[in-house]
Formats: C-alpha cells, structure tokens, sequence
C-alpha cells in the first residue's frame, strides 16, 4: 500500500512494517510498509501548497465536492462493508451502518456549509462598519481509531473539508483497508490535488504530524492516555485541538422502567461493536425495587448470546479487533477474578469460536466502586453493575467518574428522564434510546472525555476561524 499525497499514489520512504489480520480467523491479510517522517513531511507540504485555492473556494463548490464523495460512496458502499468485515472485524450488519451513517455525514456538511454565514455585515449606530468573517482554521491532522473506520473518520473528514480546510489523514495503521479504499474514490473522482492527503502511519509518523510546525489543527479520536500527549505536544506551537477520548459511560434504570426495554438498551450499549466503543454504557445503575427481575431477564438475555464471524441481530458479537486489545480485555477480567468479583452468568451456555478474538460477554454485579472494573476504560464486553435506592444516589454515582462522554436513561416518563438528563455530566444523553447519532447534533464530553464537539454546527465551527474588520 502507498500514501496519498498531493494527488498522487507514492511510495513510502519508511522501514516500518505492519502485519493485518483478520480478527475473525486469526489470518494475516497482508504487510506494508508505514510512513516515514519525510511522508509526513511531503504531505504536511502539499496541504499547506493546496490551501489558498481551497480556502477561498466557494461554499457552493466545496459542497459539489462532498456531495460527490457520498455518491461515489453509495456506488462502493458493498466493497467498503466487506473490507470493514475483514479488517476491523465488524459483522455485516454493523459495518453497512457504518457506511451509510458516513454518507449521511458528508451530504449533512454539504448542505450545511451553503446555508453558514462566512462573511457578516453590521451598520452599528455611530456609522461604524463591522464585518464578521469565518475563515479556514487552515492545514489540519485528522487521526482516527481502529473501532469505528469511515464513520469517525467521516466525522472529521467532511466538516474539515467543508470549512476550507486542507488536510493529513492517517487511520489507524491497524484497520487501514476501508479508509484506503475511501482514498481511491477520493482519486477516481480527481479531487482537487494536496487538499486530501492519506499518511498510513504508525505512532512515529503521529507524534511527527502533530508536532510538524506547519499544521494548525489536529483532532484526535483515541485513548485519554494518547490525547493528554497530543494536547501537551500541541500546546508547544499553540495549535488548535479537538480530543474525543475515552470512556466510561452509565446507564440508568429507573423504577418505572419497561424492563424488557432496558435489557434491549443495555445489550445495545455495552456489546454493540463487542462493546469497542468510547460510549459503551458499561457502568449499569438499576433501582433496588426491580434489580432482581431485571437481573434474571438480563442474565437470560446474555446467556442466548451469539459470538460469530458475521452473525446479523442485536444478540449477536463478533470479535474483538486487534490481538493486542484482546489481550488487554483478558487483563482485566484477571483482574475481576483477583477481586472476587460476582458473575451474573454462566459463561458456560456461551459458544466460544475455536479461532478468532472472541471474548464471552461479562457481566459482574454489586461491583465496589473503588475496582478498576468500575472506574477503568475496557474496551471490550464487560459491564459493570450496582444498585440504587434513589434517584439522587443514581446521579451522584453516574457523575462519579473521570469521564462523561455519555449516558443513558431508561425510564417510564421521558419528562421525568429530561430532568434527571439535565444533571448528568455527559456530552451526549439517551433517554429510552439505542446509541443513535445523527449528523445535525453533537459529539463530545466532558472532563477525561475530550475538549470540544464534533457533528452539527459545532463541528463545522472547529475548523473555522473567526475575525472581525471595523470600519
């Protein structure tokens, strides 16, 4: 495989090699070889080459070119899930989601970017005249995890674009497959020359690019861990950032919650994707007065779950991605095991493939809130359950964390949920709902979670710059 930079497919200069394999099998699908600084640097130029043209293009034409990026994705999309399937390990089912939620992101920042005010004039009362300019934030990095591919990079490629902004993507070096195949179609359309540049890089060539002098803005989707040092390395040439990082969200059920709904929720919060999401509600807070019959439905409900290749329905998982995450999942269920933590299943009426990353779904109730179970990212199936008498113990324990990317609420009355909702510090609230985000509203947490917000307005406006001319 080779880097895209500056229009143009070019071999890399770097020495490293990384082997991909397929989570499901367990078989390598191919080796490359990764990029090197002077990659870096090569595509860092040509961005910065590809700017003025780009930024000063009209929205009109910057929206043709995203609007043609999510039909040429539509023609792709069949090759694009099955590369999903094969890299990143996702089923089908999942990955088709994927790619669709990514279409809808670029048609949603095409329109978007035609109806945003780039430019404002106001007569002030004493004659004077003040114009109110947005402009390109300029040359932005764009690094993306292995756990969701086309659609988080989606997230950052289309406002990016749409802002004006000239840009180096580089995916995960471990699930490059459906992003290299996005930059195909990125070259089969011949999108204007340096404003897209494709790095297929380790953390060399990260650590390369978010401290290259010539980049403005880097938005990074990754571990808290990873984005402290990327704020720091940042911080040393004052670069913009947007983070959205880790973790570790609740999900509440309260007393007059459909039980059925809240085992459907709970299943889909934590062991969607094999529970490999920043958003998986894997702190589980149900009232005391229907713990025990939300137990015993929840416990049948994990129990008949499927773990396979590419099984479609919402009890079924597939495998985790990578070999060194599935590794790390192992270490904390060691964990849970030193702690003598209780199991509410039996793992034993679960299948577990002879190859693969498979990892039974866990379960562990009346878990201490000091256990690094319950405090700690995962990353993998494992939901960590306690009880509560009230709803002001239900709060109070659901903002006991370093993170607050986001929340569920499970509840009979939707206005009873909007009042508690209020008081829950996390960027992004579902109240009786499956994980569902559209294009128009908003990504991002608070506290270890990240710094700022991704889709909607908001997104668009991270990549743009705002000045003023009085007259």
């Amino acid at each position: 495989m080779q880097n895209y930079i500056n229009g143009r497919w070019q071999v890399t200069t770097g020495t490293s090699e990384i082997e991909l394999v397929n989570p499901c099998n367990e078989k390598v699908l191919m080796r490359y070889i990764t990029a090197s600084t002077q990659d870096v640097d090569d595509a860092v130029f040509a961005a910065h080459q590809a700017l003025n043209s780009w930024s000063t293009s009209k929205p009109i034409e910057r929206a043709h070119w995203l609007n043609k990026i999510a039909d040429q994705l539509e023609l792709a999309k069949s090759k694009l899930i099955e590369l999903s399937h094969l890299n990143n390990g996702k089923s089908s089912e999942q990955a088709r989601v994927d790619v669709e939620n990514s279409i809808q992101c670029y048609r949603y920042y095409a329109d978007l970017v035609q109806k945003t005010a780039f430019s404002q004039i106001t007569q002030c009362e004493d004659g004077t005249e003040l114009i109110h300019l947005k402009n390109s934030v300029g040359v932005v990095a764009l690094i993306t995890p292995w756990n969701f591919p086309l659609i988080t990079s989606a997230w950052k490629i289309a406002p990016a674009l749409a802002a004006g902004c000239t840009l180096i993507f580089k995916p995960s070096e471990l699930v490059p497959l459906p992003e290299y195949e996005f930059t195909k179609i990125l070259d089969e359309i011949q999108f204007p020359q340096g404003v897209f540049n494709l790095i297929l890089g380790d953390t060399t060539a990260a650590q390369h690019l978010v401290n290259h002098v010539d980049v403005n803005k880097v938005s990074f989707t990754g571990s808290t861990e990873v984005g402290i040092h990327v704020m720091q390395a940042a911080a040393r040439s004052v670069k913009r950032v947007t983070l959205e990082l880790g973790g570790k969200s609740p999900i509440l059920i309260l007393h007059d919650a459909d039980l059925d709904e809240a085992v459907d929720k709970a299943l889909g919060g934590m062991f969607y994707n094999s529970g490999q999401m920043c958003s998986a509600t894997s702190r589980l807070l149900v009232h005391q007065s229907i713990a025990d019959r939300f137990y015993q439905k929840f416990k049948s409900a994990v129990e008949s779950m499927s773990l396979g290749a590419d099984l479609v329905g919402p009890s079924s998982m597939g495998p985790i991605t990578t070999l060194k995450q599935f590794h790390k999942v192992h270490e904390y269920l060691t964990i849970a095991r030193n702690e003598k933590l209780q199991s509410l299943i039996d793992l034993n009426q679960i299948h577990l493939p002879k190859l693969g990353f498979f990892i039974k779904p866990h379960v562990f109730i009346d878990v201490p809130t000091n256990s690094r179970l319950w405090k700690e990212e995962i990353f993998g199936p494992v939901i960590c359950c306690r009880t509560f008498a009230n709803e002001e113990e239900a709060i109070k324990l659901a903002n006991d964390s370093d993170f607050g990317l986001a929340a569920t609420i499970i509840t009979g009355s939707v206005e009873h949920g909007k009042t508690i909702a209020k008081r829950l510090r996390s960027g992004h609230i579902w109240i009786n709902s499956f994980q569902m985000i559209q294009p128009n509203s908003l990504w991002g947490g608070f506290k270890k979670s990240g710094i700022g917000r991704e889709l909607g307005e908001s997104g668009l406006n991270s990549y743009l710059e705002e000045n003023i001319i009085t007259i």
